[in-house]
């Protein structure tokens, strides 16, 4: 390893990352993968980045807790940021993981998303439609960012007047997800919980009053809950949907557009999937494989336990890095490159274990039939200026990328 890798391990900090970092981590993350894979952090936190550990912590729940209440209390205070992400899915462990996700995943079940395939074509080709007469175009505005927000509202069944704001709540939200934030960002968070958290009240009521379809309808599939009689209270049900607009619209925005931006990086790549579409599945697993929408987990240690040759005391924090376990060599051939078809391609994008995605079947189909339809109605797209990444560690996409079409 050479002197500047050792010195990007050596001074890695999650709490100062550098412009640089911001721009490309992956340096860092081989880095850290080949010389300090459970890397000690100045605030006490381990910092994981090799493929097997990170299967290691996310399979042994005995082990390592999702539970994020003693995490998070000194960062958010008694705030509404702290009882959204103490109450959401995602940061709980069994029994109240396993009740929620029972009822998450009885709304998004195979037959429901395949039902959805139809209207999600319409919205990516009304969308495609718009851009059509314009020479240049915003990807993230124009096309990736739209495409979730309209999918996650149908599901909700929450009205087109009323999603506007939706995107902005959920960038304040999950921002405030972030190692180190600003006060700034922390009252942005909170107010984004507080108005969203209002606006759902409403829309409960309205949906108590007058049930839509519960096969098609999430919303009111949480509110009846299972046959049995099992039901979400009032706090986990207007979490839990702000959850389901997070999860969904963030990552898969950044899917859409970290695929489609790679694809320029690799041009005959690029040109390969477009001869032969039928690729498209497995270009969309390796496309989050190589610029993953989520970087970042963490769980806590709750017994002693020893992880990569290292011994981790009950109550230790540890990060896992899901970047860098998507690109180590161990699991991987040829980790560095981008190749649509890639297989096996067992990446961690969407965890692994008891907390893996409950919405990856739907990601995985908004990014199939996303990336597919652009690409045959503009093959010849390009940028047309700078991207702008989105500033953020833990959620790793772009707020704007120009482009233009070429003919």
């Amino acid at each position: 390893m050479d002197r500047h890798a050792r010195e990007l391990a050596d001074g890695f900090d999650l709490a100062h990352l550098t412009p640089e970092f911001y721009a490309n981590p992956y340096p860092t993350y081989r880095a850290l993968r080949e010389t300090a894979p459970v890397k000690l952090l100045p605030n006490g936190c381990y910092f994981l980045t090799r493929y097997d550990d990170l299967v290691t912590a996310y399979k042994n729940t005995k082990a390592f807790s999702s539970d994020k209440k003693k995490e998070f209390l000194p960062k958010y205070g008694n705030s509404l940021l702290y009882e959204h992400h103490t109450t959401s899915l995602v940061f709980n462990d069994p029994p109240a993981h396993t009740r929620v996700r029972r009822l998450i995943m009885g709304a998004l079940s195979p037959r429901a998303i395949a039902g959805m395939e139809g209207d999600l074509i319409a919205l990516v080709d009304s969308l495609l439609d718009r851009i059509s007469p314009k020479d240049r175009f915003e990807l993230i505005g124009d096309f990736a960012s739209a495409i979730p927000i309209e999918v996650i509202g149908n599901l909700l069944d929450v009205p087109r007047d009323e999603r506007e704001p939706l995107r902005d709540w959920s960038l304040a939200i999950l921002g405030a997800l972030e190692p180190v934030i600003s006060q700034e960002a922390f009252e942005r968070g909170n107010n984004a919980v507080k108005d969203f958290l209002a606006y759902l009240d409403t829309l409960v009521e309205r949906r108590r009053a007058k049930p839509g379809n519960p096969e098609r309808d999430v919303l009111t599939r949480l509110i009846q809950g299972e046959e049995n009689g099992e039901r979400l209270t009032a706090k986990e049900l207007l979490h839990n949907c702000i959850f389901l607009l997070n999860a969904g619209h963030e990552t898969t925005t950044n899917l859409i557009g970290n695929g489609l931006v790679t694809l320029l990086d690799f041009p005959e790549q690029k040109k390969r999937l477009i001869e032969q579409p039928d690729l498209i599945k497995t270009a969309v697993e390796e496309m989050l494989r190589y610029e993953s929408s989520n970087q970042l987990g963490n769980r806590m240690a709750v017994e002693d336990i020893e992880l990569g040759g290292v011994k981790l005391s009950a109550g230790t924090l540890v990060t896992l890095c899901i970047g860098a376990a998507n690109r180590d060599g161990a699991q991987f051939p040829d980790a560095e490159s981008f190749d649509v078809a890639r297989t096996p391609n067992r990446h961690l994008a969407f965890g692994t274990g008891a907390h893996q995605c409950a919405g990856m079947a739907l990601a995985r189909l908004e990014g199939a039939v996303a990336i597919s339809r652009f690409l045959k109605r503009f093959p010849n797209y390009a940028r047309d200026g700078e991207p702008v990444r989105g500033g953020r560690v833990r959620f790793r996409g772009f707020l704007s990328v120009p482009c233009r079409r070429e003919a």
